[in-house]
């Protein structure tokens, strides 16, 4: 059968948008093959795969392969696993092949689709990796593909945060790989470090001449190069943790008593500092800086032996990292206590960022805040940040079931086109009229009621909020009612996706962050469909449209019915954000102002809030990569490694 040939990413993703007819011609080329290959044995199936690979290296092109090695891995999805990928799966796994950003529904399986592109581009040879947000589902994406995967004769690695040098090693030497950012990330750099000391360059790292330097040194690299990954979760990857650097730290050669003993005096003293008399804010900046009396207040407080022989200077920065950590970093909300050390919360996800730290200083202000010991700053050896490490790949593409409202940055940072996947089945669900009050306890009472209401009728119900701090503010009122519920916010991973799966019973009534199990399927019970399903109710508008319609996505799977809803208040936190301190607190005096009953004329507001965030935050992250790219471009001009510091 002649194989199907596409010439670029731009006319496939032209043909995608415009061409129905010619999107089902790929589909009917892909059935062909398989009613083809559903006659083979297994052996055969994987002979089948030899071949293909034989070809893929000899230099044939991937894209005139695609319905032949989709359809092989149709049919050995079903052998292996007893799962039969959709028509529109086949279509995400295309465009997913061409390095699109592929928006798919809640529930479509983009588990399942990522094994389309992935075994295409592994066929080469050069190993390709799926990246996705925590190692619970790296492991379970990875063991779930594996037997479909070795039917076809490719071998799959997972590298997890416990690994050893020896697994990661063995997992990067995998056709197919599966991890987080994180992990890839510590990882280059951790490589490039090597070279550093052996004094090679990245040719010697990647080339397959210098294998016999590397069996001399004892040391070897991990990862083989960046061809092809695939991003799960893609927009919380590659857009709310784009700024976040990846740091290997040195330890310096200061005195480490001194430093210790100075965050924990400023931490001490923050709380006698006063707005707008011994310092000043930046609402927008997120900036503290002391003013006169506040430096003089500085000078005279009363310092033990060690902190005295700080520089003013110091002491003045230490204080306003205090005060920044006083005022804007509370627990349980930006982060939690976790056997004494302090553990960063996701504010996107609401899950525990482990092994994530803030920069400048602020991680120790934190600590010292807390009472928990003080971790030794660290100098910085080697450093990138996810945005800059995804650009190194040859090429990336990304799935998540809401790309639309950042598809303009997709396009821009990443040069990734964006494509809406249909659904398997029409989308039953009904998004109700937004609701808003004046006063955030009028909000509670009113999505109390609902809950209360609909427990009552048997419908299950999942409740998102901002931050884990809501999210036990509701559980508070929701005992005080008499409702059975379950909270859901920064818990172990696993346990998290038990739970969430069963948060469409009869009756259930889950409290979580907003993202808490996500990537978890949220099935049905029984009777549950003709009751209405799941009903999702939103506590707060987030700062980006994306984490709302996240949320939103939870029900309404697979063509079933679902409802949602989006609660709101003049006193939450996007106003501030969106339109500054003096704006929010005239809305705030306006709420009080108003009595229990809803105020839904204002539910526009929130909305263009929440665009003036987004403006800002993509402009931020635009920011960042121009310095970045400048950054680079100087260290290679001056011959450094731009992700490495220059040793002294």
């Amino acid at each position: 059968m002649p194989s199907l040939q596409f010439r670029t990413a731009t006319s496939w993703t032209t043909f995608f948008r415009g061409r129905v007819a010619t999107y089902r011609d790929v589909v009917a080329r892909c059935g062909a093959w398989e009613s083809e290959y559903s006659q083979l044995t297994d052996r055969e199936l994987r002979k089948q795969s030899l071949s293909l690979r034989y070809r893929a290296k000899s230099g044939e092109r991937l894209a005139g392969l695609l319905p032949e090695a989709f359809a092989l891995v149709r049919e050995a999805s079903c052998r292996a696993t007893g799962l039969r990928h959709y028509d529109v799966q086949m279509l995400g796994g295309a465009a997913l092949f061409f390095g699109a950003i592929a928006e798919m529904e809640t529930g479509e399986g983009k588990t399942l689709t990522a094994s389309l592109p992935l075994y295409l581009h592994a066929l080469g040879g050069r190993g390709v990796h799926l990246a996705t947000v925590n190692d619970y589902l790296a492991e379970r994406d990875g063991e779930l593909l594996r037997p479909l995967y070795e039917l076809l004769g490719l071998s799959v690695g997972v590298v997890l945060t416990p690994h050893s040098s020896d697994q990661r090693r063995a997992a990067y030497a995998c056709d197919i790989t599966y991890g987080t950012a994180k992990e890839f990330g510590f990882d280059f750099l951790r490589d490039r470090l090597l070279m550093r000391r052996m004094g090679l360059n990245e040719t010697d790292f990647l080339g397959g001449g210098s294998s016999q330097r590397w069996d001399t040194s004892g040391e070897k690299p991990v990862q083989r190069g960046f061809h092809f990954c695939l991003v799960d979760e893609a927009d919380s990857i590659l857009i709310d943790e784009a700024r976040t650097p990846l740091i290997i730290g040195s330890i310096e050669g200061k005195a480490r008593e001194q430093i210790v003993a100075t965050y924990n005096w400023a931490a001490r003293n923050a709380k006698q500092f006063i707005e707008d008399e011994h310092y000043t804010f930046d609402h927008d900046k997120k900036k503290v800086e002391l003013t006169a009396t506040g430096r003089q207040f500085v000078r005279v407080l009363p310092r033990p032996d060690l902190v005295r022989s700080m520089g003013l200077v110091d002491l003045y920065e230490y204080t306003e990292r205090a005060v920044k950590v006083d005022r804007e970093y509370q627990l349980d909300r930006e982060y939690v206590v976790d056997d004494g050390e302090i553990v960063i919360v996701d504010e996107y996800t609401g899950r525990k960022a482990e092994g994530r730290k803030w920069r400048d200083g602020i991680h120790q202000a934190v600590e010292a805040k807390e009472g928990v010991e003080v971790t030794v700053p660290t100098g910085q050896a080697a450093r990138i940040t996810v945005q800059d490490l995804f650009l190194r790949y040859r090429q990336i593409a990304g799935m998540t079931g809401t790309a639309r409202s950042s598809a303009r940055e997709f396009r821009k940072i990443y040069k990734m086109p964006f494509v809406r996947v249909p659904t398997n089945r029409p989308v039953c669900r009904r998004r109700l009229a937004d609701r808003a009050f004046g006063t955030s306890d009028a909000k509670w009472q009113a999505i109390v009621a609902e809950i209360r209401e609909l427990h009552l009728a048997g419908r299950p119900v999942l409740i998102g909020t901002r931050s884990i701090d809501k999210s036990q503010i509701l559980a508070g009122y929701l005992t005080q009612e008499g409702v059975p519920h379950q909270v859901l916010n920064a818990h172990e991973i696993a346990k998290e996706a038990e739970i969430v799966a069963l948060a469409g019973q009869t009756g259930k009534v889950t409290v979580a962050t907003n993202m808490a199990g996500r990537g978890t399927d949220i099935k049905l019970g029984p009777g549950v469909a003709e009751l209405g399903g799941l009903h999702v109710i939103c506590t707060e508008v987030h700062d980006a449209a994306r984490i709302d319609r996240q949320l939103i996505g939870r029900c309404g799977r697979q063509g079933d019915p679902g409802t949602a809803r989006q609660f709101m208040s003049l006193d939450d936190e996007i106003l501030l954000s969106g339109f500054g301190p003096k704006a929010s607190r005239r809305w705030k005096r306006r709420g009080a102002a108003i009595d229990a009953a809803p105020c839904d004329r204002f539910t526009g507001l929130f909305r263009r809030a929440q665009r003036k965030v987004e403006r800002r935050h993509f402009r931020d992250r635009s920011v960042l990569l121009h310095h970045e790219k400048q950054r680079k471009k100087l260290q290679r001009e001056l011959g450094q490694d731009p992700y490495l510091d220059t040793p002294d």
